[in-house]
């Protein structure tokens, strides 16, 4: 390859399934760009440094963007990508843009006129790295949207905003978004959970101490006011602080000014207010916990994040970003699994579905996560019912003792059936009847033993909900089609054909 000259922006050709072709090169150089392919995220890793654009061809799926996307922010860049995706794929443009592509093109297209636009629109600053990378947020829901658009027309005034949502629903995302939007971007964030430090330790926290003000102050100390001079103080979980501290924060709040616990003097602030809570303050208000004056002291623009089952056009993205945070190589989601992610119902929110994800990721060995690598945290509590007590013999293996989730798109009629068809065609010399004799060790068998019972029940019927046959799916689960045969005759026999797995 010719030596690329300094003033030539280098675009970076990446396409796993087909080399470049004559006419894209051809294309590409006569309208200003100096090309190079690369086939793999490494490659690009090594040279994007010095690349200007990156242009990518999506494939089947989303996440070779959100891939790439993921590791130019890591490396502290914000390279612009081009999406290239097939004509007749008109949703997987519209999502490429949504999702940060700077343009999307057509993968035959080969106009010079569509390369020179980009040439002249793209400057070279942009790729060069940032002390402070832009944050790859997720707001795809229309509701996320509109909060987001919300937040940034906040960002440009320099007023304080309480955030209200369930725990877990990304309030101290939003508020780095109302931060990193304002100008006050290049000056500090700093945070503090007020439910987090004990009580006599957050007026230290908050307002600093000069030399000498307490037993142990051996040297000045800034308070977080201090070190977000210039910036935002994010107060989380506001809701929770003492009284008699309320009434402090408001008056550093109305003066703009403050004085270490021990000194005279006093420090001037320039600081921008973030609070966010779960709690109902106007309850709080009622129940004389929190202080009505500084209430509407940090509420000037509210603004409240709805729970993650209400905005579920997040949840795949979502769970997508999770999965590219901690391993750069793209993965998938079967669609299985994203019905059971959009009809889960997320009590526990982004942290939860955090969770969820981070297992799927230490179970699934080929980066494409089924429903049977879907372990939810209230998957018996609200999916699988009691079984009634049941002898296990002394041959039986536990094929699996972790919860797995069946895929709820699986009707009951369509178990019902195929357990009728199984049944029928069992031969009496494949198993043998149950044991039980012995009454009085049924009677005292654990909730452990049933857990374990329901564990392999779930196992079972996730994997024949996602095996063409079940000769296919004795081979995944490890044993013999008679052994798969025999226990679909003690799970029809001891009650737990269909209603756990109608949940």
């Amino acid at each position: 390859m010719k030596p690329i000259a300094a003033s030539t922006p280098l675009a970076l050709w990446l396409d796993p399934e087909k080399s470049l072709s004559p006419e894209h090169s051809q294309a590409l150089n006569s309208s200003g760009w100096a090309l190079m392919p690369i086939h793999t995220l490494d490659a690009l890793l090594s040279q994007a440094s010095d690349a200007a654009l990156v242009v990518l061809h999506l494939g089947a799926d989303m996440s070779r963007l959100q891939a790439v996307q993921q590791l130019l922010q890591d490396a502290g860049l914000n390279t612009p990508v081009v999406a290239r995706v097939d004509r007749h794929e008109l949703e997987m443009a519209v999502e490429a843009s949504r999702c940060g592509a700077v343009a999307v093109l057509a993968s035959d297209d080969v106009r010079p006129a569509s390369w020179l636009r980009l040439h002249n629109h793209i400057s070279p600053k942009q790729t060069r790295p940032t002390a402070q990378p832009v944050r790859n947020v997720v707001f795809v829901d229309p509701a996320s949207q509109h909060l987001l658009a919300l937040a940034q027309k906040v960002a440009q005034a320099d007023v304080t905003a309480l955030l209200v949502g369930p725990t877990g629903s990304g309030k101290e995302v939003l508020a780095r978004v109302l931060h990193e939007a304002s100008a006050r971007a290049h000056g500090p964030f700093v945070a503090l959970n007020c439910a987090a430090m004990p009580e006599n330790l957050i007026e230290d926290m908050l307002f600093g101490h000069e030399k000498g003000a307490f037993t142990g102050a051996h040297r000045d100390q800034k308070g977080l006011f201090e070190q977000a001079q210039g910036g935002t103080l994010f107060l989380d979980e506001i809701g929770e602080m003492p009284m008699h501290l309320q009434s402090k924060l408001l008056r550093v709040l109305q003066e703009r000014q403050l004085t270490r616990l021990g000194g005279q003097s006093v420090i001037l602030l320039n600081v921008r207010i973030v609070a966010a809570t779960n709690k109902d303050l106007k309850a709080a208000i009622a129940a004389r916990e929190f202080r009505e004056d500084l209430y509407y002291r940090i509420a000037t623009f509210r603004m409240r994040l709805l729970p993650l089952a209400e905005r579920p056009g997040d949840i795949i993205p979502l769970a997508m970003q999770c999965l590219l945070q901690h391993d750069k190589k793209p993965w998938q989601l079967h669609p299985q699994a994203q019905m059971q992610l959009l009809q889960y119902p997320w009590p526990g929110n982004v942290r939860e579905l955090e969770n969820v994800m981070r297992r799927a990721m230490v179970l699934c060995s080929d980066h494409l996560i089924t429903p049977a690598h879907l372990m939810f945290d209230d998957w018996l509590t609200t999916c699988a019912p009691t079984p009634a007590p049941m002898a296990m013999p002394a041959a039986t293996p536990v094929l699996a003792q972790m919860p797995i989730h069946v895929p709820t798109n699986v009707t009951p009629t369509a178990l019902e059936d195929f357990m009728q068809s199984t049944l029928q065609k069992l031969d009496p010399q494949d198993h043998a009847p149950l044991n039980n004799a012995d009454s009085a060790a049924d009677s005292q068998r654990t909730d452990l033993h049933s857990a374990v019972r329901m564990n392999e029940h779930q196992v079972i019927m996730a994997t024949l909900a996602t095996t063409p046959s079940k000769t296919e799916a004795a081979k995944r689960l490890g044993i013999s089609p008679r052994t798969l045969r025999y226990k679909l005759a003690q799970l029809r026999e001891h009650g737990l054909g269909m209603a756990s797995a109608a949940c």
